[in-house]
């Protein structure tokens, strides 16, 4: 009779896809493509806090992190062969295009090798994605430019790394809100690699020759850099679209306590790179039922909750949140519901 108990529980829990396996003994590798701004090394700091503590306390056997030394997809593409040489039993990946690597994605799988992507995304269908809806976040955007300038006008538009997953659905949902909205107009665009420096640069250069701008659109760690080139260039402030950077809300504090300015702000959680390390967990742990491309909401900030966040948020970093197994289970579950 125990025995048959057992037995019952046992194909309750594999029809359920509850997690049977042991990962003590598992490798996970992390591939990523590029740590030049803030919010990526945020991304690997959150990372690595939550992925060494899970090597401590037996969750795994390894949490290794690869950064490749450019930007180029070969360059990342050879560095997940290099892992499946390795022999790494899972590789979560922040992909330098979503298609590039499918290849080498397939490879992976082929041999076994769980991969989990996430913030820049592959599309191989072997593949698990935790996806950000960046195309709403985009979009938005254009939503909340227009509560504060119903009358439209003049957009510049700061593009983020070129050829990423992430910097297509910001602009596409940049693009729809205008085409929704036409009374907003994207008069220019350049690319700021979502960097603060090389927003700064790229905005002073095309400035002298923009007609008024009313806005700036922006993904994420550009909003500091546009705003230091309007004001040495002498040029009005305009609304500029935040990405949740301590330096940006702590200038669209010091703005809103001299005269009221309004924004938005909102970008992906660094930390999201940990709820991909626990999804490839709970795949190695034998869920047979982690949905392929799971949604997980972007983080935001709105002129009436920014500056109670601002204080939590590291001197140079960005405001986040680090994930645990039991965030991942629930997200998961949340997922199948949907």
């Amino acid at each position: 009779m125990k025995k048959l108990f057992v037995l019952g529980t046992l194909a309750a829990m594999l029809a359920s896809g509850t997690a049977l396996a042991d990962t003590s003994d598992k490798k996970i590798a992390f591939s990523n493509n590029y740590a030049g701004n803030s919010w990526r090394q945020a991304m690997l700091k959150s990372y690595d806090a939550v992925t060494k503590k899970a090597v401590a306390d037996g969750e795994v056997a390894a949490s290794d992190v690869f950064t490749t030394a450019d930007q180029e997809v070969p360059t990342q593409a050879a560095q997940i062969q290099n892992l499946i040489l390795q022999g790494y039993d899972a590789i979560v990946i922040n992909a330098s295009s979503p298609d590039a690597l499918n290849g080498a994605v397939k490879q992976a799988c082929d041999a076994g090798i769980v991969v989990v992507s996430f913030d820049g995304l592959v599309t191989e269908p072997c593949a698990y994605r935790v996806v950000v809806d960046f195309f709403d976040m985009g979009k938005q955007q254009i939503e909340q430019l227009k509560a504060l300038h119903p009358e439209g006008g003049n957009l510049l538009e700061i593009r983020g790394l070129a050829g990423t997953s992430i910097d297509e659905e910001i602009h596409r949902g940049i693009l729809a809100g205008v085409e929704a909205n036409p009374q907003f107009k994207i008069v220019n665009s350049v690319t700021g690699n979502w960097d603060q420096t090389t927003a700064q640069k790229a905005v002073a250069t095309v400035l002298p020759s923009l007609p008024d701008i009313v806005a700036v659109v922006t993904q994420g760690g550009d909003g500091y850099g546009t705003a230091q080139a309007f004001a040495a260039a002498g040029k009005p402030r305009p609304t500029i679209i935040m990405g949740n950077r301590q330096d940006e809300l702590a200038w669209w504090k010091e703005q809103k306590e001299k005269d009221g300015y309004k924004t938005w702000s909102a970008s992906i959680a660094p930390g999201v790179s940990s709820l991909a390390f626990w999804v490839a967990q709970q795949v190695l742990d034998g869920r047979t039922d982690v949905p392929h491309d799971m949604l997980v909401p972007y983080l935001a900030f709105t002129q009436d909750d920014f500056e109670a966040a601002l204080p939590n948020i590291e001197v140079g970093g960005v405001a986040s949140a680090e994930y645990t197994k039991e965030d991942a289970i629930k997200a998961i579950e949340a997922n199948i519901k949907k």
